[in-house]
């Protein structure tokens, strides 16, 4: 079933690439913000968010296509879904809005989502729970940019 791994690829891609359409015009004003130490160069964010974007996209067929009761992996999807929708939210809040302290919240909320995606996925398929580790990874470094950008911004 290709549109299976056509569709789950290119759902969050889309998610992604929207955010990065909507936060475009914001670069400019996040250059501008002064940077904590192991801030990477702008570059770095789409290439890293694609992967995490793909690697997500992955799992999620991987859950689809599981031989697991349905019920458990409506269940798993529902978590993904709920946390893209999140994810899609966090770069409009600091990036557009400016909101810094409230995009570091809605970070931790992902954080959250996405620690609970990786619960619900593991027992269904855990290569798929194993590819979404650099995802909390990721988060992880993102909420130590997104707190110290609050910090030292204010």
């Amino acid at each position: 079933m290709l549109w299976v791994w056509i569709i789950g690829l290119a759902l969050p891609l889309a998610v992604g690439g929207l955010a990065g359409w909507l936060t475009m015009g914001s670069m400019s004003t996040y250059g501008a913000l002064v940077q904590p130490p192991l801030a990477p160069p702008p570059w770095v964010f789409p290439v890293a968010w694609t992967v995490l974007y793909l690697l997500m996209g992955i799992a999620s067929v991987l859950i689809w296509k599981a031989d697991a009761p349905q019920e458990e992996k409506k269940r798993a999807l529902t978590v993904y879904a709920v946390q893209l929708a999140v994810n899609f939210i966090w770069p409009l809040l600091f990036f557009n809005a400016g909101l810094y302290g409230a995009a570091l919240v809605w970070l931790l909320l992902l954080l959250a989502l996405v620690v609970a995606m990786i619960a619900a996925f593991r027992p269904i398929n855990p290569i798929a729970a194993w590819l979404l580790v650099p995802y909390v990874l990721w988060l992880v470094f993102a909420t130590y940019l997104n707190a110290a950008i609050w910090v030292l911004n204010r």
